[in-house]
């Protein structure tokens, strides 16, 4: 039930916006859009954080959800002021587009800090033997970077579907009131997104020959 309230407040709200004119500010509306939808965007940044950033979660960062939705409300209240959203589908679609960004960033600023605290201690400290006990790396794999570029690829509606529902972990049901579909279309979105990825990555499968 809670997810529904959400829904219908959220389209509530987006149909004042798009209602809204000289004599009606729009950003008191966002304000009031955003506190509605506040914990579907805290429960889409833990899922996404948990399920594809989980080293994030861990020292030195220790990052945790709640931490990073000021940072996500903010970039959706600027964001909004350009660009209006006019469903529940589109509206969540640009929160997950904006969690995304602000994790990536986050993920390069704790590259960026690692490679500076390597160097520093590769400057007093004599040189380690690679792969030796207790060195640790923050690079993606070419493997990991394949498979996150190959869902990129999908097509908008197949990797919004497979985002929610494989990479955040929501089920059919709240994917589909998230997207405004059936039960059944995010069910056939889902098995082509994967479909897709198995052929452009069907040489990872094990036993499979290395492409050429």
């Amino acid at each position: 039930m809670g997810e529904e309230r959400t829904t219908i407040a959220v389209e509530r709200y987006l149909n004042e916006l798009a209602g809204a004119s000289g004599d009606t500010p729009a950003e008191p509306i966002i304000r009031e859009l955003l506190g509605k939808s506040v914990d579907r965007l805290d429960m889409l940044c833990a899922s996404l954080l948990h399920s594809s950033y989980p080293r994030l979660t861990q020292p030195p960062l220790n990052l945790q959800s709640e931490e990073m939705i000021g940072a996500v409300v903010e970039r959706m209240m600027k964001a909004m002021r350009k660009v209006r959203p006019t469903t529940v589908r589109q509206f969540f679609a640009m929160a997950n587009q904006h969690i995304r960004w602000e994790l990536n960033g986050l993920a390069r600023k704790l590259d960026e800090r690692t490679r500076a605290q390597e160097l520093h201690e590769s400057a007093i400290a004599a040189p380690t033997v690679a792969g030796s006990a207790g060195q640790t790396t923050s690079s993606v794999s070419p493997n990991t970077a394949r498979i996150m570029e190959a869902i990129e690829s999908l097509p908008e509606e197949e990797r919004e579907t497979f985002s929610l529902v494989r990479i955040q972990g929501m089920t059919h049901g709240d994917a589909a009131a998230v997207l405004g579909v059936s039960s059944k279309t995010v069910q056939r979105r889902l098995n082509l997104a994967l479909r897709l990825l198995v052929q452009k990555l069907r040489d990872l499968r094990p036993g499979a020959a290395p492409p050429a």
